[in-house]
């Protein structure tokens, strides 16, 4: 079953603030290390374009990890960014098939592609909060969850369209604060599919066909 979010985006956002008060300094501290990270990446060119590839399902498990810490009110810690690494293999595949997967319906055209970008952003939330839950699992749970909340989820993005021209505005200083703002919010729209009750029943989709058909999205 899927489940609608009812929660505004507006709230989510405020929520999103509040879990961060007192706390930015850790929030900025784990920006400033996922940005060295991406830095060090550019930096040895073909290399870390490899590099990127094999480390960002772990490290987007990690992220996860550290933000839905942030919105339930945690403990966290900068070494948790990288606890995705203990399950290396499902954070690799996780972030391959989905790769896959988006180029597949980009094919079609622009809008399939992010329909499918979209139907996939609960995964890695759902590997950090079910760590026995494998990686084709959880893009099918990713799937069934944004079913129907897909627009919502777009449109709390959208509302971060300003912010991130402040970021460049401020030649990059400013995503020190809007990553984990933006991370945090997106925590609490996990949260928020988790905790409602099912309303609605997306279309059966056999399993050797998930991730192919874009009539379940």
């Amino acid at each position: 079953m899927s489940r609608l979010s009812t929660t505004p985006n507006a709230q989510i956002m405020t929520e999103a603030r509040a879990a961060l008060s007192g706390r930015w300094a850790l929030a900025v501290g784990m920006s400033a290390v996922l940005f060295g990270i991406a830095l060090v990446s550019a930096m040895l060119g073909h290399l870390g374009s490899l590099l990127d590839v094999l480390i960002k399902g772990p490290l987007e498990i990690g992220v996860a990890t550290v933000f839905l810490q942030f919105i339930r009110g945690q403990e966290s810690r900068v070494s948790q960014l990288f606890c995705g690494f203990d399950r290396f293999v499902t954070g690799l595949a996780a972030y391959l098939l989905m790769i896959l997967f988006i180029f597949l319906w980009a094919l079609l055209l622009i809008v399939p592609g992010v329909i499918a970008m979209l139907s996939y952003a609960m995964t890695f939330y759902i590997l950090a909060d079910e760590p026995g839950i494998g990686a084709r699992a959880a893009i099918a749970k990713s799937k069934i969850m944004m079913f129907g909340n897909k627009w919502k989820y777009f449109c709390l993005i959208c509302r971060f369209a300003g912010w991130f021209l402040l970021g460049v505005a401020t030649l990059g200083i400013g995503f020190l604060w809007i990553v984990p703002y933006m991370m945090t919010s997106f925590a609490r729209f996990y949260l928020d599919l988790c905790d409602l009750p099912a309303e609605i029943a997306p279309p059966a989709v056999p399993a050797e066909a998930e991730g192919y058909h874009f009539g379940d999205e």
